[in-house]
């Protein structure tokens, strides 16, 4: 196994493999400290970044054109690597269970192309014992090198949270596993190299696989919580973010809030717990409740809508509703996993005709993976209702006179908030018909 002195030497490089919203980054900061390798199946995406241009806008041109990443679609530029971490996406498929193929994917590609002596670093979210049952015995099959002898492993679990600028891969503390003690030593002076937050040592991979998947159940299950609260409020006349701001008076209250959950992490990674949990026949009921309630929130949100339509005496036949916001969250252009599909199907299945706007999505992605098309802001014209979905930063200048204009009727303008981005105040005594989730 290479040392971490080599690799600060350049005799070697590091290659990452996946270069999305969680490989470029680690590519870019990597580049910093020793030569790295940036590989991807996808030419179009490797010839974007080789012009200095990231579209997930996690790494700025002005940073990306500054690193010294050498990108690259050819599968046998692998072999120069010491260390190569894998960091494709593991998405579900249509029945909610693991997707595994870009994972398998990767291992067969790094198999066939790795040299002796190499580690291979996994960052995905997986299931405990992933890494080892599923990607060790690919890497061995296609390499023809044997584990623990000519090559180690390690799991090292992303912590990006796309769009934020805080909380970043320098600043957040970062796992390593190895499947040796060597293996761990080296990985922690790999990360230790960039993440300045400090590095967790977990005692085996499965332990660092299973404190990933937690973290995003967790999560998931406390905004089911705050979901299932909004609903109940919702029936008792009681504004749910007043109570929230009540109760989080009190200095242990977790601060969660309800909304769309959606995205490559939260909306997905229960899943990847519960099908292991199931295969070794337990029958998770907490996690699976927390799922079915947030994957409800979509059509609860159009029905609020609808409600509130009939109760204004608007026929919701062929009424017309603006959307704004298309993305799984905020001041990001990331549609991965988005609900706010969800709203927009259950609107239609009323005969509403559902015009969507997002000031930061990528209209020929949202048509090609979504087959939805999106329209300009000003195309929200003579509405009947306005669902603001997604908080993107460049709503927060829209007045109630603009939204008030966007209407058929200004006088009935109906603003459904799903994430309470707006003063209920302000709107209110614009005389608009406010809602929040």
């Amino acid at each position: 196994m290479i040392s971490f002195k080599a690799l600060q030497e350049r005799r070697q490089p590091v290659a990452v493999v996946g270069l999305g919203y969680v490989g470029l980054p680690l590519a870019v900061a990597l580049s910093n400290y020793m030569d790295v390798l940036g590989f991807d199946i996808n030419a179009g995406r490797v010839i974007e970044l080789q012009a200095g241009h990231d579209r997930t806008r996690e790494v700025s041109d002005t940073v990306l054109q500054a690193a010294n990443v050498h990108y690259t679609c050819d599968a046998a530029e692998l072999a120069r690597a010491a260390v190569i971490i894998v960091a494709v996406p593991t998405p579900i498929d249509a029945h909610r269970s693991p997707d595994l193929g870009p994972v398998v994917g990767a291992s067969t590609t790094v198999g066939r192309n790795m040299s002796k002596g190499c580690v291979v670093v996994y960052e995905s979210t997986v299931y405990p014992g992933l890494t080892e049952e599923v990607c060790v015995p690919i890497l061995e099959r296609e390499s023809g090198l044997t584990f623990g002898q000519e090559f180690t492993v390690g799991y090292s679990p992303e912590r990006i949270n796309p769009g934020d600028k805080v909380h970043t891969l320098e600043t957040i503390t970062k796992i390593v596993s190895g499947s040796d003690e060597a293996t761990t030593d080296l990985l922690e002076e790999l990360y230790g190299s960039i993440v300045k937050a400090g590095i967790h040592r977990a005692s085996s991979i499965k332990v660092a696989e299973a404190a990933k998947v937690i973290e995003n159940t967790q999560r998931d299950v406390n905004i089911a919580l705050m979901n299932e609260l909004a609903v109940i409020f919702e029936r008792m006349g009681i504004d749910t973010l007043e109570v929230l701001q009540a109760a989080g008076s009190k200095w242990n209250f977790l601060p969660f809030r309800p909304g769309l959950v959606g995205g490559h992490c939260i909306g997905v990674d229960p899943y990847y717990l519960t099908f292991k949990a199931e295969e070794l026949g337990f029958h998770p009921a907490v996690i699976l409740a927390g799922r079915r309630i947030n994957d409800q929130m979509g059509k609860y949100v159009a029905e609020c809508a609808v409600k509130r339509m009939i109760q204004r005496g608007c026929l919701v036949n062929g009424a017309r509703v603006g959307i704004l916001g298309f993305t799984f969250k905020e001041n990001v252009p990331d549609l991965r996993n988005t609900r706010v599909v969800d709203v927009i199907r259950e609107l239609e299945e009323y005969g509403v005709t559902v015009l969507v706007s997002d000031a930061q999505a990528d209209a020929a992605e949202a048509l090609h993976e979504y087959r939805q098309k999106l329209v300009h802001q000003e195309e929200l014209t003579e509405l009947d209702a306005l669902i603001l979905a997604v908080p993107h930063t460049a709503y927060s200048t829209l007045t109630p006179a603009e939204i008030k204009s966007m209407f058929r009727v200004p006088a009935k303008a109906l603003l459904l908030d799903v994430k309470g981005f707006y003063d209920p105040t302000v709107m209110s005594s614009a005389g608009i018909d406010y809602w929040r989730l």
